[in-house]
């Protein structure tokens, strides 16, 4: 009978000497879970995905204990290009924008 991999209960510990880029932050998904780089990226990818979808279709994404994401709408208005001073118009637009939770902002 083959032995099931034993996982820990411990989340994996998470540095920033390594980066924090996708690559990074797969590699710990794979150490806290014990699944495979493969399915730690698609893991990562898809969860991307899932925050993105919400936000264009509900415009927050609350995820208590880390924080909100959120679409904010940002107005038309007059600029001035840099280069001349002329007056220019700015379209408007939508960002995203992140409001950190209690145990996010207690942990810096």
């Amino acid at each position: 009978m083959a032995k099931k991999p034993t996982q820990s209960k411990k989340p994996a510990k998470v540095t920033a000497a390594s980066g924090n880029d996708r690559n990074h932050l797969a590699g710990v998904i794979q150490a806290g879970t014990g699944c495979s780089g493969k399915a730690a990226k698609e893991t990562f990818n898809t969860l991307l995905a899932a925050l993105g979808a919400s936000l264009k279709k509900n415009g927050k994404v609350q995820l208590v204990g880390f924080g909100t994401f959120m679409v904010t709408k940002r107005a038309a208005r007059t600029g001035r290009n840099p280069r001349t001073g002329e007056p220019m118009k700015v379209k408007a637009s939508k960002s995203v924008r992140f409001k950190p939770g209690a145990a996010l902002k207690g942990s810096l």
